[in-house]
């Protein structure tokens, strides 16, 4: 039986090879798309005027820091304080304010450096935050401390700057509280010992801040209101149980002078006369009760002429009244009374009464 002809393997091996071109070549064989860059993110004005300020306020620091400290004090206090708010020091923090690449913070800064110059030579003193004053009050770029948003809405009670209003939106606190996980808790500086308060008060917490009261009277030091939170007790008063009480000095003889007596007050006592003395001279007497005096003893002689005058003439009126109905003898003692107060008038004793009670003597 004839052999068929035998096939040629080049065909097939061509084929087989143009088919494995053809086919996707393994991943690590694949080239990887060029990564797509995202567009920078343009920051907000409001931190590039952070940005500026903050850098500012390091130039600041430097240029003491770089001029000054080479041990004359006395040179250097003369120098610094022409130096401090100087034009020249103003030069030098602005001219590296901003690093070469960052556009929008040259930008800034050429678009407020005639307010930064105002606020240096000028303002300083009266706004000393240059970041409330520049970004906040005067380029409105900034919404102010305590406030958030477009709108500038109010941040929660204690936070100073804020990403929202709720309470876990805090990013800085007011002074006396601390940031702890986004929320502003109360500071007790009476726990730790921030308080600055004098030896005879105690401290007491506040939200956000403490007071100082005043010890009890008892106290030489104290830990807190009242008798029984004393470090020690003052002069006057002794420990019982675990109050400071009153020592009543009275109990035993604390006044030596004769007819004295002892009255206790809070924390010490006094010596005082017994009833029925005085103190004259630092000695206690016995009060002399005066005797009792007639109506007319306290009267002068004047006052008394007068008083006999208006008497007599109240009789002189009454006997007029009787002898204006026609009884005779009414009216000679009339007629006589008159006469006797026309002499009377008419003597010295009565030109000497009368002057003295015009004159109101």
């Amino acid at each position: 039986m004839a052999s068929l002809p035998r096939r040629g393997l080049v065909p097939p091996l061509l084929w087989g090879l143009s088919l494995f071109l053809s086919l996707p070549g393994p991943v690590w064989l694949q080239s990887s798309p060029p990564p797509q860059s995202s567009p920078p993110t343009e920051l907000h004005p409001c931190h590039t005027c952070r940005g500026l300020v903050d850098s500012f306020n390091k130039g600041l620091e430097r240029t003491i820091r770089d001029n000054f400290g080479g041990g004359n004090t006395a040179w250097e206090e003369e120098k610094l304080s022409k130096y401090k708010d100087s034009e020249t020091r103003l030069v030098e923090v602005l001219e590296s304010v901003c690093s070469k690449s960052d556009f929008e913070c040259h930008r800034l800064l050429e678009l407020s450096e005639e307010l930064v110059e105002s606020w240096w030579f000028h303002k300083q003193q009266e706004a000393p935050d240059l970041f409330q004053w520049l970004c906040s009050d005067s380029l409105k770029l900034c919404c102010p401390s305590g406030t958030f948003g477009p709108s500038c809405l109010p941040c929660f009670g204690p936070c100073a700057r804020c990403s929202g209003p709720e309470e876990s939106n805090c990013l800085q606190c007011k002074k006396g509280w601390a940031l702890h996980h986004l929320k502003c808790v109360d500071i007790d500086e009476c726990g730790t010992e921030r308080a600055s308060c004098g030896a005879d008060q105690f401290c007491v917490n506040t939200e956000g801040s403490y007071e100082c009261r005043d010890c009890s009277k008892a106290c030489l030091g104290c830990m807190g209101a009242g008798p029984g939170r004393c470090k020690k007790c003052s002069p006057g008063y002794q420990q019982v149980g675990s109050k400071c009480l009153d020592v009543d000095e009275c109990e035993t003889k604390v006044c030596p002078g004769e007819n004295q007596q002892c009255e206790n007050t809070e924390g010490s006592y006094r010596c005082v006369c017994a009833e029925g003395y005085k103190e004259i001279e630092g000695v206690c007497v016995k009060e002399q009760i005066p005797e009792s005096a007639g109506f007319f003893s306290e009267m002068t002689e004047d006052e008394l002429v007068v008083l006999q005058q208006m008497f007599f003439g109240v009789i002189i009126c009454a006997l007029a009244t009787l002898a204006a109905k026609g009884d005779l003898v009414f009216t000679a003692i009339f007629i006589g009374a008159v006469a006797a107060m026309t002499g009377y008038w008419l003597s010295e004793r009565s030109d000497r009464v009368l002057e003295g009670f015009i004159k109101g003597r």
